[in-house]
């Protein structure tokens, strides 16, 4: 049996990442072996859509389960879709350690998802305007007007 770990860098012994879509690494581990895969995580920086996109590598992988923090609803979707048990670990350690615990009975599985939709994603909308008059030597005025806006923000 395979099953995928969130991870902030490559390897077994990796630190674990409690994001899904947007963790740096997927180690995936063969239970028997405790050997792991590492697969970096192509959709860390998407614009939309990391969660989906996400679940549809790690199910090419072949897991029969995933060990993550955090989840939101399109993403476990794609996961239920795919027949991927998701099981939750919150806090700190390693792949390994999560595996341990996995094998051992002690993760909860979830069967909903635990963020909403794009809790990873930054949001913010910003909203500048200016307006600038001046009055030049040779009698002219000139006014000017600038308007912006932007989006972005903190991403988990």
């Amino acid at each position: 049996m395979k099953i995928c770990v969130t991870a902030a860098a490559s390897g077994i012994d990796a630190p674990l990442d409690p994001r899904f879509g947007r963790c740096p690494f997927f180690v995936v581990v063969d239970l028997d072996s405790m050997t792991g895969q590492s697969i970096a995580n192509s959709n860390i920086n998407a614009t939309s859509g990391a969660g989906i996109q996400a679940a549809t590598e790690i199910a090419k992988q072949g897991v029969s389960a995933l060990i993550t923090g955090n989840l939101g609803p399109n993403a476990m979707q794609t996961l239920r879709a795919a027949k991927i048990d998701v099981y939750q670990h919150q806090s700190g350690g390693s792949v390994r350690d999560a595996v341990e615990k996995f094998k051992r009975g002690e993760l909860a599985r979830i069967e909903e998802p635990s963020v909403s939709a794009h809790s990873g994603m930054g949001q913010g909308m910003g909203r500048g305007q200016g307006r600038g008059q001046g009055a030049g030597r040779g009698g002219g005025r000139g006014q000017g007007r600038g308007q912006g806006a932007g989006k972005g923000g903190w991403q988990q």
